[in-house]
């Protein structure tokens, strides 16, 4: 596309930070740019994929955001949610929604078109259908998946960093040594930035009739407290046998994932520093955590007086409920991007195995309590360290069910039961709430409340329950 004229740059200004996906919620832009652009379409609807550069007042690094821009004469009703400004007669809008060049983007990676920078590269051997029609996903914050007839899904990263993207990494690798644990993949977009290698989106086998395992809990979690008095291995919607099924796919897809990319050790005094380094970084975004940073030092402490190193390989690295969908074939496991906040370079290395696991424990906990907070039983006050209700001992019972149910499957589906490395599963469990800390802070105050209950419970018990 021709230089941006400063309207279009004025109205992405205020549209960007608008966006569910946009990762600087509360920060100012100081500046926006655009740094890339390539042409995907000639005639109208016209069609140019974008890459943004944000800058902010603080002073924190730059962020770049892809954007396919659709451009019309008129719009359609269908899309005028999606509008971001007029430029000149064109009115510009996000074309993700946008069903024609939708269409567009699929053809591309069927033919393995170039375009410029951008690369549009099926996988060895498949078959990509085009001509199908195409929806949004709604259900989605930080990245943007249209779907394709319920066939396929395409997933635009919305954030987009130079470097090796470990969703592309990890799901080639699953696939050369045959995974069933994850949706097959059939392409991606990919090109540089910066003259770097990056991804821009991946193309997978879409799960119809699917329900994802955040759902699911949730819908228990509402069967058991609409029971007068029924425990919840008692109530019809008990969620421990997907809890332990769950707990077998994680188990497999790191037995796989050690096959195609190798393992290797860490010394535990390493690992403790990073949760130190972390909780360091984490104290002046969340002054909540002050009264509990000793405590949390300690633990972290702890990990480097382990006699024993670390086991490490790749792992998921964001595992909770939302990352996995439950099929008619069992669970897929979604989204192995890593957590959003932290570095590329640092999402692609190896870690424990037991991070994953910790995750999903809290992510039990994280379905309870919010599950709690819409039927308003429990309170958020510092003070609060102890059931309060009937509900909320149910609600205990129910994670405490789940943890078990878990860690059950992923020791019956490998040689390692996360259980029996108590100290170190403990330690990881906080680290994670830090992070979920931290990032409700930034993201969802109102959820803030959640980690921090979890981290109190967990520095007095001093383990997972």
């Amino acid at each position: 596309m021709t230089e941006p004229a400063p309207a279009l740059l004025n109205h992405l200004n205020n549209w960007l930070p608008r966006q569910r996906w946009f990762a600087a919620k509360g920060r100012v832009i100081a500046g926006l740019s655009i740094v890339q652009s390539v042409r995907l379409r000639a005639e109208e609807p016209f069609a140019d994929l974008l890459v943004l550069s944000v800058a902010f007042n603080d002073g924190g690094p730059i962020e770049r955001y892809q954007l396919l821009l659709g451009r019309r004469t008129t719009m359609p009703a269908v899309l005028e949610h999606v509008v971001i400004g007029s430029d000149g007669e064109l009115v510009c809008y996000d074309g993700a929604w946008d069903s024609e060049l939708a269409s567009e983007l699929l053809t591309a990676l069927a033919e393995g078109a170039t375009r410029d920078w951008l690369r549009f590269v099926p996988e060895p051997g498949v078959q990509i259908p085009t001509g199908l029609p195409s929806r949004v996903l709604s259900v989605e914050q930080s990245n943007t998946s249209i779907v394709f007839g319920d066939e396929l899904v395409l997933k635009l990263f919305r954030r987009v960093a130079p470097g090796v993207n470990p969703d592309l990494e990890l799901h080639r690798a699953l696939r050369g040594v045959g995974s069933n644990e994850v949706a097959e993949l059939r392409g991606a977009i990919e090109g540089t930035l910066g003259g770097e290698p990056t991804a821009f989106g991946v193309l997978q086998e879409f799960a119809a009739n699917s329900a994802d395992g955040w759902s699911m809990a949730l819908i228990s979690l509402r069967d058991l407290f609409a029971e007068a008095d029924l425990r919840a291995d008692e109530v019809g919607g008990d969620f421990a046998g997907e809890a332990y099924r769950l707990g077998t796919t994680v188990a497999v897809m790191h037995r796989e994932l050690a096959l195609a990319l190798g393992t290797g050790r860490m010394s535990a005094q390493a690992m403790s520093e990073g949760m130190l380094r972390r909780l360091d970084r984490a104290l002046p975004a969340v002054p909540e955590l002050d009264e509990l940073a000793g405590s949390l030092r300690a633990a972290f402490e702890g990990v480097g007086e382990l006699s024993e190193p670390v086991a490490t390989q790749r792992i998921h690295g964001d595992l909770h409920l939302g990352q996995a969908l439950r099929t008619p074939r069992g669970w897929l496991l979604l989204d192995f991007e890593g957590e959003p906040a932290r570095p590329l370079s640092e999402r692609r290395q190896p870690d424990a195995t037991l991070k994953d696991v910790a995750g999903m424990l809290r992510s039990f906990d994280y379905a309870a309590y919010h599950q709690l907070s819409e039927w308003g039983e429990w309170a958020h006050s510092a003070e609060e360290h102890e059931p309060t209700s009937q509900l909320v001992w149910r609600a205990e019972e129910w994670t405490g069910r789940n943890r078990e149910a878990f860690c059950d499957g992923y020791a019956d589906s490998s040689d390692t039961d996360p259980r029996e490395y108590r100290l170190l599963l403990h330690a990881l469990e906080l680290d994670k709430a830090v992070y979920e800390a931290v990032y409700e802070k930034r993201n969802r105050p109102n959820w803030l409340p959640v980690p921090l209950r979890s981290l109190r419970r967990l520095l007095v018990t001093g383990s997972g329950r």
